[in-house]
């Protein structure tokens, strides 16, 4: 009887630290925020000042940076293009993040693969993203598939270095182990192998994030008609420099969005976990 009367106030207990537990992980993350808000704070400062230095003609302060923004998104012309260039870069960095992080894991846990494809990630590393791009002008011509060609091949090998390295510095010891009380293969990839190989994989998929941003603005620039790049393009040729720092603070800000929202809580639950399994 004691048992049963307790158990409702010990599932209340538990659902209240739970929900605890969850508000005190959302206010630490908002908390953290504060040190991004400072350093673009002490950006803006800076970009100001250089703007008073060098006048409005070569550098526009932030208030007619943003100004010209939001003229460009009131009147319906920046809304479009910046859609279309994050699709473009969403898919080339989905496909580089997929392709990457399966060959890169598979590598890793082949000491001759790791060996094969070494010198092959460094070629692809150092291969400038301008020859990449002028080779997909041949081969796709003038259209989507050229930037997303571009940022897949330009990211691909960040992401795959990530990979292997995470996987080639997975403690066999754990793998023994799972091997021993034979754990189905999804327990052992998702509880062993993955949140160690994720720790790995998030520095790869940030570089690779920032990177596909300039990949596909390049590309739009040189090869596309539409686009972010294209826009920042037309811009130029009038002479719009208002417009231009408009249209680069938009994909600046589309980038530290994707980061934020996205790829840093994902960093944080494998932060957590790390935590958790080092106490």
């Amino acid at each position: 009887m004691t048992y049963g009367s307790d158990a409702p106030a010990r599932g209340m207990a538990a659902a209240s630290q739970r929900l605890a537990d969850g508000a005190g992980a959302v206010l630490a993350y908002l908390w953290s925020g504060w040190g991004a808000v400072a350093s673009l704070l002490l950006f803006c400062a800076l970009w100001e000042w250089g703007g008073q230095y060098y006048g409005p003609l070569i550098l526009p302060g932030p208030l007619a940076t943003f100004q010209r923004l939001g003229e460009l998104l009131a009147s319906g012309l920046a809304a479009p293009e910046l859609w279309i260039s994050a699709r473009r870069t969403l898919t080339g960095l989905g496909a580089a993040v997929l392709a990457g992080s399966v060959l890169g894991m598979l590598a890793g846990r082949s000491l001759t693969a790791a060996l094969v494809s070494r010198p092959l990630v460094t070629l692809l590393l150092g291969m400038p993203p301008i020859a990449w791009l002028v080779l997909a002008m041949l081969w796709f011509g003038m259209g989507d598939a050229t930037p997303v060609f571009t940022v897949a091949v330009a990211c691909f090998p960040i992401v795959f270095a990530g990979a292997m390295q995470g996987a080639r510095t997975l403690d066999g010891q754990l793998t023994d182990v799972a091997r021993v009380y034979r754990l189905p293969w999804w327990t052992t990839l998702f509880d062993v192998h993955l949140p160690h190989v994720v720790s790995y994989l998030l520095p790869a998929w940030i570089t690779a994030l920032g990177i596909s941003w300039k990949v596909v603005v390049m590309a739009e620039l040189l090869a596309a008609s539409d686009g972010a790049g294209a826009a920042l393009a037309v811009s130029r040729a009038q002479l719009d420099m208002a417009g231009s720092m408009g249209w680069i603070v938009a994909v600046l800000g589309l980038l530290l969005a994707i980061e934020y929202l996205l790829l840093e809580p994902i960093k944080r639950t494998i932060e957590r976990w790390r935590a958790a399994d080092a106490g």
